[in-house]
């Protein structure tokens, strides 16, 4: 179903805007497919996260493709003045991790994840990667269990090149310091001409994986985090161990289990 049709004005709106952002910082490439089987059934799309420019080339690769998701999106945003509304309206699910509210937001989102609803698109590391070599880091098992509970076609995205885009910067912004480094890159990157490379992947098959089970969640974690991993390979080709470009302010104090030639525990 095309995503003008499903979608309320506002949110058409900004993601109209954000796709002419996407194409004034970079080169969008976008490779793969949903298929029209899976998009008539309730559909989850797990990307890997590798900077805070990536949601809005996920969000423009989507439009391409005739889908305009909606993600799970901290509460913090929800609540600014201006933008938390028109997210809000928009239909985007909040989370706030940490908090008891969590099981009844879970609850909740598995409930919006319907065949008549838009895609919801979720980050299964929950954070930006801090490993090294920007692989994805080991993740949570919420948006397996949140397949597992709605029933949900999961596609995995791999994505790769939105972090030369604009600077991870701070964890939090307490003044005019900590904008900089994210205002001068970003606007530095319409001269760099990054490539956005962002690859839809095939339905995972998690048909053998029984919800009530103990370990489910783990199970189809894994196996959706392997496929992301499956699909960044041949996007980073050239690239393998470390990328080329290098972002200062952002942290490589973490790690991931799932790069290739690593057995995940």
């Amino acid at each position: 179903m095309a995503a003008s049709t499903v979608t309320p004005a506002i949110w058409r709106s900004l993601l109209a805007a954000d796709t002419a952002m996407v194409r004034l910082a970079g080169d969008l490439v976008v490779t793969g497919s949903v298929p029209e089987r899976a998009r008539q059934r309730p559909l989850l799309l797990a990307a890997n996260h590798i900077g805070v420019f990536d949601p809005m080339v996920l969000m423009a690769a989507c439009r391409q493709l005739g889908l305009a998701p909606r993600f799970m999106l901290a509460g913090g945003l929800l609540d600014a003045p201006v933008l938390g509304k028109a997210l809000r309206s928009s239909g985007h699910l909040r989370v706030d991790r940490g908090k008891g509210s969590v099981l009844e937001q879970f609850t909740r989102a598995a409930e919006q994840v319907r065949p008549d609803a838009p895609p919801l698109l979720v980050y299964p590391e929950g954070r930006i990667s801090r490993d090294p070599g920007l692989w994805p880091e080991r993740g949570k098992t919420g948006a397996a269990r949140l397949a597992l509970a709605s029933g949900a076609t999961v596609i995995p995205i791999s994505q790769w090149g939105a972090h030369e885009a604009v600077y991870w910067g701070t964890e939090t912004v307490s003044g005019l310091a900590d904008i900089v480094p994210l205002a001068r890159s970003g606007l530095t990157s319409p001269l760099r001409r990054p490539t956005f490379r962002v690859h839809f992947g095939t339905p995972v098959d998690l048909s053998d994986v029984e919800p009530d089970r103990p370990g489910a969640g783990m199970r189809a974690h894994r196996r959706i985090m392997q496929r992301i991993v499956d699909g960044l390979v041949p996007l980073r080709y050239a690239e393998p161990d470390r990328p080329r470009f290098v972002d200062p302010t952002r942290p490589t104090d973490g790690s991931s289990p799932w790069k290739p030639g690593i057995t995940p525990r």
